[in-house]
């Protein structure tokens, strides 16, 4: 009888520890889950930074950049407020995406300001209807290091206060022939 008593109360503890470490499993990956939701955001392209569009002085002049203090730009290629980089083009030129209405800072006219939905459901600032971009090579807040650079079937451009083109003819991509410099590393075949 009393082999029976011990053999039960084991029974009970290793059901009590088997219960502990299942909550524990499903807790780390409940963290782990979150912690890849978190980091998907940027994984997709999409940079957010609170949503505040402001002017910054750079070498360009004045140039709407993100709340890091980092250079926005417009891709030539977009048409009607919409967004016609994806893919491989999104993940180098960074949509700068926001889940509330973006907020305008310093410089920048309120009514110019708005959102555009991608491909991919998520809203994207727009300025004067064209949507926003980083660049990730821009690592620092005031670099303009894709200025004029044509890449994925168009230029690409920093943003004035008025939402129009910054086109600095001594800055930017330089063209000699045939080969264009740019400003960044680049691969012959498109990112991956």
């Amino acid at each position: 009888m009393m082999n029976n008593g011990r053999r039960h109360s084991a029974e009970v503890v290793d059901q009590g520890v088997a219960v502990r470490w299942a909550l524990l499993l499903l807790m780390a990956g409940s963290l782990g889950s979150a912690g890849f939701l978190l980091a998907s955001g940027n994984a997709h392209g999409g940079v957010r930074s609170g949503g505040t569009v402001s002017l910054r002085s750079t070498k360009l002049g004045k140039v709407l950049v993100n709340a890091k203090g980092r250079t926005l730009y417009l891709f030539a290629k977009d048409r009607n407020g919409k967004s016609s980089c994806t893919g491989a083009c999104a993940k180098n030129w960074l949509p700068l995406i926001v889940r509330t209405k973006p907020t305008a800072g310093a410089g920048i006219k309120r009514s110019l300001l708005g959102t555009t939905m991608r491909s991919d459901g998520r809203k994207q600032v727009t300025y004067n209807r064209h949507p926003l971009y980083t660049l990730v090579f821009d690592k620092q807040a005031g670099q303009t290091k894709g200025e004029g650079v044509n890449e994925f079937g168009a230029r690409w451009w920093a943003v004035s206060a008025k939402g129009s083109a910054v086109k600095n003819p001594s800055g930017g991509t330089t063209t000699t022939g045939t080969t264009t410099t740019t400003p960044y590393p680049t691969t012959t075949t498109p990112y991956p």
